[in-house]
């Protein structure tokens, strides 16, 4: 059993550390089906996840922890309100953002992948902490902290979106040590997926509207074909 803290004590490194998400989940999940303990969960500005059952800190969040629950998937539709507000606000558009969502969680804002990172647009817990994103799986802030981090490697990579995507997906310190798509065939294919999406996004709305969603991101324009896309130097 997960021992309460003391008020407003900063929260230390739980034993759990080390583990990935995803075990830590498994690991929760049974104990919280024996013990029908609630359990909450706080993540400091080093992205250390620190766990109790009593909060005593209102930077504390409750985890839903429901084995037999399905996740629940949030239709497009739902999404385009605060999709279009944040593509707005970091100057990219929709469809991008729509893309990114569909490669990475497939609009399940649940998913946490093995690596830890978690919610709709697959945050991983320290960048989570620099976008200032408090709850990961919200959706609101999730997609608020992704789109913002996806601004932030536009603007590094001087709008190249092929390796703005690929930093996103392999982190920006590995493209920046290729200077190019990094040799890495999952990034690779991640680019090329999330430019798939990106064009077929960008299809519909024109098949639906007629017309293409403007946005004033030049590096959001219609991207190049799947094909055109280096796979490295």
């Amino acid at each position: 059993m997960l021992k309460p803290r003391t008020p407003l004590d900063t929260p230390k490194p739980s034993r759990f550390l080390g583990m990935t998400a995803l075990t830590l989940g498994g690991y929760l999940l049974i104990s919280a089906s024996t013990a029908q303990a609630e359990i909450y969960q706080y993540i400091d500005a080093k992205g250390t996840i620190s766990l109790t059952n009593v909060p005593s800190d209102v930077r504390y969040r409750r985890i839903d922890l429901h084995p037999n629950r399905l996740h629940p998937m949030i239709a497009e539709r739902e999404l385009a309100p605060m999709i279009s507000r944040f593509s707005r606000q970091h100057h990219l558009h929709p469809a991008l953002i729509r893309a990114v969502i569909k490669a990475e969680s497939d609009f399940d804002p649940r998913a946490v992948s093995r690596a830890g990172a978690i919610g709709l647009m697959q945050l991983m817990p320290q960048t989570a902490v620099r976008m200032d994103v408090r709850d990961l799986y919200d959706p609101e802030d999730n997609i608020g902290g992704g789109t913002k981090y996806l601004r932030q490697l536009l603007d590094r990579f001087r709008g190249n979106l092929p390796l703005a995507l690929a930093a996103y997906n392999a982190g920006e310190h590995v493209v920046d040590r290729y200077r190019a798509l990094p040799p890495i065939e999952e990034t690779r294919q991640y680019v090329r997926k999330v430019l798939r999406y990106y064009r077929t996004f960008l299809t519909r709305d024109l098949t639906s509207t007629g017309h293409v969603i403007a946005s004033s991101e030049s590096a959001a324009q219609v991207p190049a074909p799947v094909s055109s896309v280096p796979t490295g130097q």
